[in-house]
């Protein structure tokens, strides 16, 4: 008869609240209003093109804003894992907007290059400060949780990249109003759209590895099963899945063949001191391992079903 055992670790979130990520969204729409209105008024596409991507930062922020509200929803029958991977989901989304949004900026920003306009610098630099200041705040306010969700790190990349968007077009208005070089404008915009591909594409790649449920680049599967394999009357760690759930959950699933007929109990103490291995050396905080005693089957690591 097999068994299948689980074991639950308990989790220590972040604030999950949202506060930080509505103060955000708040300075990003005051931006994105300001700058449209400035750059229809100044004719500066920089300006415009740095609107546009604040506007996408208000829709990914909230995007982030309400995955991280359904990460704390309850699971339940129909939802079993309940909604822990709307993160990874909307960083995914976030990371899809930034390339979109820079495909449509590089294609304004050849036909203004090739007519370009005479713009009202003044206008440019002043919105240029105001976008830093707020950008500059709310990458601020997301840093710290930045480095451990891909949620909240896709939400300040996005905030990130626009205030370096904002500089770029504040040396584009110094430009233009002390020295007549309306082409930087064009030239700017571009820039800026390359500096979001380049960000998005590696958001984007990580975001679909976790989707796809791949191993995490940082887990060796290979050590992961000699570390095992060392253990008392463990005879072959096989069949093995180690996935991403979300960014504080990584589960491994796995086979475990046994060099002997054990007990229940004896079996309990020996996942125990896996459940530990796993812990300590890899960060593996969910284990589900089905035993096995002379068993006929294929005992490699990878199994295809």
């Amino acid at each position: 008869m097999e068994h299948n055992y689980s074991h639950n670790h308990v989790h220590h979130h972040p604030d999950l609240k949202g506060r930080n990520l509505l103060i955000s969204i708040f300075l990003n729409v005051l931006i994105t209003a300001s700058q449209v209105i400035g750059g229809l008024i100044s004719g500066s596409l920089s300006l415009l093109s740095d609107a546009l991507h604040n506007f996408s930062d208000v829709i990914s922020l909230i995007v982030s804003y309400i995955a991280r509200k359904l990460t704390n929803k309850r699971a339940s029958e129909q939802r079993t894992f309940g909604y822990k991977r709307a993160e990874i989901l909307a960083a995914f989304i976030n990371a899809s907007t930034l390339i979109i949004v820079a495909i449509v900026l590089i294609k304004e920003a050849v036909q203004r290059f090739k007519n370009p306009q005479i713009i009202e610098s003044n206008l440019v630099i002043i919105l240029a400060l105001v976008a830093i200041l707020g950008n500059g705040f709310s990458v601020y306010l997301l840093k710290k949780e930045s480095s451990n969700n891909i949620n909240i790190k896709s939400a300040y990349i996005h905030l990130l990249t626009d205030m370096l968007a904002s500089i770029a077009v504040l040396v584009g208005g110094l430009l233009m109003k002390y020295f007549n070089m309306f082409w930087v404008d064009s030239l700017l915009t571009f820039l800026i759209a390359l500096y979001l591909i380049w960000v998005g594409y590696f958001l984007l790649k990580s975001s679909t590895k976790m989707l796809m449920l791949f191993t995490p680049e940082n887990i060796d599967i290979k050590e992961v099963v000699n570390e095992v394999n060392k253990l008392p009357k463990v005879k072959k760690l096989h069949h093995v899945h180690i996935w991403n759930l979300s960014d504080d959950e990584l589960h491994l699933e796995a086979h475990l063949d046994l060099i002997e007929d054990v007990t229940i109990t004896e079996f309990d103490a020996i996942l125990l001191t896996i459940e530990t291995v796993l812990q300590e050396k890899f960060n593996i905080n969910h284990v589900t391992i089905q035993p096995e005693f002379n068993k006929d089957d294929i005992k490699d690591i990878i199994v295809q079903d």
